[in-house]
This record gives C-alpha cells, structure tokens and sequence, in this order.
C-alpha cells in the first residue's frame, strides 16, 4: 500500500499537526512555506486554536505574529485564531453557554484567506479542540484539507502514534515528518522505520535530526521561571542554554563532566565556590545557585569578566531542576537566531517537492 493516493488533487489547505505536544509543527511550517514562496507559491497562515489566555493573538511572541514576520505575510494572509482554549471558555461549552458552530465559523474565515495556499496549524496534539469540533480530523473535514503529521521522535511510541492517526485521518493523512531524531539514531530511522511506516501508507516527508539550538532557552526565559535574583550580568540574558548540568560531585569530576557539555545551565549549591568556579571555565552559559546563598566575591568577579551571568534561587536542587527540565520541554520559536535555524534546517530536510506534488499545486 502506498500512501500517494491523492496525487493530483488540487488541494487548497494543508493543516500541519501534531501526535503530541511541542513537537515541532511551527519550525516545520517555516521550513516548508519558505521553500513554497521560494517557488512562488503564495500562503496565508492560520491557527484556529491556540491554548492559554493570549488576549491578542497578534501581541509579540504568538504564532501568528512570528509567521507574520518571518514569512512577511501581509495582514490579508493571516488568520485570527477562533479559539483560545481556558477552562472558562470550556465550562461555557459544556454548559450549553457557548453555542457557537465554530467548524462553519471556520470555513467562513479560512475561505476568505487568499493564496494558492493556506497553512493552519494544528493544535497540541490531535484532539485538542474536540469539545468545539476544531480537532485535527475535524478541521482537516471540515475543509477537505490534507494533514501533515509532526512526529517527535521516540523509539517506542512513534510508530504507535502514527498508525493511530493514520487511523483516524484516512486518506486525509498526507504523511509525516519525524522530529528531533538523536544523531546516532538517524541511520537506523532511516533504513527501518521510514521503509515501514512507507509500506503502511505513510509518506514520510522528512527525517530531521535534534538541534541543540531549537530545543535551547535563553537565560532571562530561566530567571522568569525560576524567580531567580540576577546577581550579575543582567545583560546577558539572551544568552541560549541548550542544555542543564548539576554540580554535586567533587571538584575534578565536575570539570571532567562539565566539559562535554555545550551552551550548559550549570545547577550547584551556592556554597560550592569549587564547582562554581570549574563550570565558568567550561561552557557555561549561566550559574544557577540554590539555597539562596551569596556567591564569593572572586566567584562574581570572574563571571563578570567572562559575561556569565550568576542566578540565585530560594529553592532546592531537585525543584529547581525540575522547573529547567519543565522549561525546556516547552521551548517556543521567538528568538531570530532559532527562527533562521529552523528555516534552513527543516526547508533542508523536508521533501517539499514530493509534498507539492501530493498538494496538486
């Protein structure tokens, strides 16, 4: 069975979607509509539901506004989300106090989009929005529109996930992308999984391996988290942190750990002025001392010369680790530098020939 069977049909609307969560889906629309307006292709975006309590979805840092400004998309080309999901909101659906029918609300916004394309993008996961009718499969009936799956990649349950949408997308389902794939697995998703998951009807557009820099957070993205004090180096809260170490051993097996991490957030006791001054030497990208305890003044004169800034936190090592961890996996496209990443590395690696050729366009 192959999965090419609706080659040939024009289709208007490709919703990009998700298995699960923060699994990529914006970074994946940047790669592909950069390649499509490369080839004069012109799209107009949307995203019928976002989640939170975003006032404005126009406002600086929402999904909108970042495609608005990567993609230059004029306002015409962009649609308003129609939903934005609370608890409020779902209260006042299952009550009967919103009766509003949001698949014909849908299509009367869509359809007014001009373009030879339009892209929406797809909520966390394919049933967020059913109690609305706007999940995955609903929207992507509701337009006749062909689905792009983003995969975050894992050993176990990708291919799972994948047949279950397959499941219940049908012919709908246009194929995949498989994200933030470890690099010494790449080979191996190569000649097993994408051959399966082919033969089941399953295109795979793309196989895209993890980028330390897309799955970063910056400094001042840590101290909102955290609540963390700025004992130094307030300036240099852009600084990326793509990954996390804990200092908690002695002093030489610290410095041999800390080397072979990269851009690294280095978590260690404030009365650990040894650890402290081993991570600065290394690549750090930040100092984050728990226990709420002051640093030695050599400690914060060093970290000055080297534009490192030093956090401090009133809170233990496991709860601040477990905030980072919480931090990282929600990680969102703002920053240029992550937004031209993307860009390059998913228009690079995604069949958007092959995706064309199945849009009918």
């Amino acid at each position: 069975m192959t999965g090419d069977n609706r080659v040939g049909m024009a289709m208007k609307y490709l919703l990009v979607a998700s298995t699960e969560a923060c699994s990529g889906k914006s970074a994946v629309i940047l790669g592909i509509a950069d390649r499509l307006q490369e080839k004069g292709i012109e799209i107009a975006y949307t995203q019928p539901v976002v989640s939170g309590n975003a006032a404005n979805p126009l406002t600086q840092g929402s999904d909108v506004q970042l495609m608005a400004q990567a993609l230059s998309l004029p306002p015409e080309r962009l649609g308003l989300p129609l939903l934005v999901l609370d608890a409020a909101r779902s209260i006042d659906r299952v009550t009967g106090a919103d009766t509003q029918d949001y698949a014909k609300l849908l299509q009367a916004n869509v359809r007014q989009l001009p373009g030879s394309l339009t892209i929406l993008e797809g909520g966390a996961n394919l049933h967020e929005g059913s109690l609305f009718d706007l999940a995955t499969a609903q929207v992507a009936q509701s337009l006749d529109a062909g689905v792009l799956l983003v995969n975050r990649y894992d050993p176990i349950s990708s291919i799972d996930l994948l047949l279950s949408a397959q499941q219940q997308l049908g012919k709908r389902l246009l194929g995949c992308v498989i994200n933030d794939i470890p690099r010494d697995r790449v080979e191996s998703v190569q000649t097993t999984l994408v051959p399966y998951l082919e033969q089941s009807g399953i295109p795979v557009f793309g196989i895209v391996h993890r980028n330390g820099l897309l799955r970063s957070v910056t400094v001042k993205q840590l101290v909102a988290q955290l609540d963390a004090e700025v004992l130094c180096r307030p300036d240099r809260l852009d600084l990326m942190v793509e990954s996390l170490s804990i200092g908690a051993m002695n002093v030489n097996s610290a410095l041999e750990y800390f080397r072979r991490g990269n851009n690294m957030a280095v978590v260690t006791g404030g009365d650990r002025a040894d650890i402290q001054l081993a991570a600065l030497e290394t690549s750090t990208q930040c100092l984050i001392l728990t226990g709420h305890l002051a640093p030695q003044p050599f400690i914060v004169s060093r970290a000055e010369d080297l534009e490192i800034p030093i956090l401090s936190v009133d809170l233990d090592t496991l709860t601040t680790v477990e905030i980072i961890d919480r931090a990282f996996g929600q990680v969102r496209l703002q920053e240029s530098i992550k937004i031209n990443c993307a860009r390059e590395l998913f228009g690079n690696h995604c069949e958007v020939d092959r995706l064309i050729s199945l849009l009918g366009i």
